[in-house]
């Protein structure tokens, strides 16, 4: 949360694809030492932070590589696919912790996340071009552009339902494995099936085809109407989700795959809509905002999600149904958030797709 604007922000002015392959570098490390070196709090405190200033390094710099590539028509769907890669990796990433830890352990976990991500820098140096780059002053040009990005009413409105999206997001993301473990722990005995992290797993892999398909159907229909239902759809479905852990199980699962959808369906378009807003010359400012305050939420929703579940612990199920409806606030309100940018177009946002 901290790095990201003075690392997105940069890409205004720097290669973003040597920032891209500095954040990879950094998370290769930081799981890597994990791995091997962490061996109490402070340790593995210090580990997961240099992996937050990888993602930092690595996301936004990475869409705003891509989108310096992407102009055009076509530039919201380059964006959604960029987006929805995020789903396939955090998907593959549950399987692989899972799958590894029961063979090899925690700390093999963590050194085959640092592997693949050392490659991931490779793949990057060699295979991707240049960025573009802004040749103005660094001072000037970091005040002016985060100030102009602040003014914009359309590029703030897709960037505070991105902060309400993440909130939501990385809650499901956070916890939904718990919740899974603790309806698997109210079964019968004898069951076999899924593990949570497998499921967790499928419930990410289908973000891909979610977050596109939302995309496409935003290039259709509009993209706040269309960015608004999938919001009210995900909230409602979080308000009861969380009471279902006694179910069977197979249903558990099917109502977490449902949610994954919903929750996951306006991803691509929030961001995409951000960069087509952006003002002009200010794109890695905007992602730079948008970021920081989507990273925000994503630090306080699985918070408030955990400390929810700490007041009710007594009563395991309703404290599970309370957490995701605090989940799901940030999908409530996210329709609120895109009202702003239907009042009065901003001067200074940019043109492009379907506001």
């Amino acid at each position: 949360m901290v790095a990201v604007p003075l690392l997105t922000v940069l890409t205004d002015r720097r290669d973003a694809r040597g920032i891209l392959v500095f954040g990879l570098l950094i998370g290769a490390a930081a799981a890597l030492g994990f791995a091997w070196l962490a061996s109490g709090f402070w340790s593995a405190l210090i580990f997961r932070f240099l992996a937050g200033v990888s993602l930092a390094g690595v996301y936004m710099p990475g869409l705003k590589l891509l989108s310096d590539h992407a102009e055009g028509a076509r530039q919201s769907r380059y964006v959604s696919f960029y987006t929805a890669s995020f789903s396939v990796g955090a998907s593959l990433s549950y399987l692989l912790a899972g799958e590894v830890h029961l063979v090899l352990g925690w700390r093999w976990a963590f050194a085959a996340a640092g592997l693949l991500t050392l490659a991931g820098a490779v793949l990057v140096g060699v295979g991707a071009p240049p960025g573009r780059v802004d040749r103005t002053p660094a001072k000037p040009r970091l005040r002016c552009g985060l100030a102009v990005v602040l003014r914009s009413r359309q590029a703030m409105a897709f960037i505070l339902g991105y902060a309400a999206h993440m909130w939501e997001l990385f809650s499901l993301r956070s916890w939904m494995v718990a919740f899974l473990a603790f309806s698997r722990q109210l079964q019968p005995p004898d069951l076999t099936t899924w593990s949570p992290t497998q499921v967790v797993a499928l419930v990410n892999l289908i973000g891909l085809p979610a977050s596109i398909g939302g995309n496409e159907l935003c290039r259709r229909f509009g993209r706040r109407k269309t960015i608004g239902v999938i919001m009210l759809a995900s909230a409602l479905i979080s308000f009861g989700i969380g009471f279902s852990a006694p179910l069977p199980y197979a249903l558990v699962v099917g109502l977490a795959l449902v949610y994954g959808v919903a929750v996951l369906g306006d991803s691509a378009s929030l961001t995409a809509g951000a960069v087509a807003s952006a003002p002009s010359g200010g794109r890695g400012a905007t992602l730079a905002v948008h970021s920081t305050l989507g990273f925000t939420a994503a630090f306080l929703g699985p918070l408030a999600t955990g400390v929810v579940l700490d007041l009710l612990q007594g009563t395991p199920t309703l404290a599970w149904g309370a957490a995701f409806a605090v989940m799901g606030l940030g999908s409530a309100l996210g329709p609120l958030a895109l009202l702003l940018g239907k009042k009065r177009n901003s001067p200074q946002g940019g043109g492009g797709g379907h506001p």
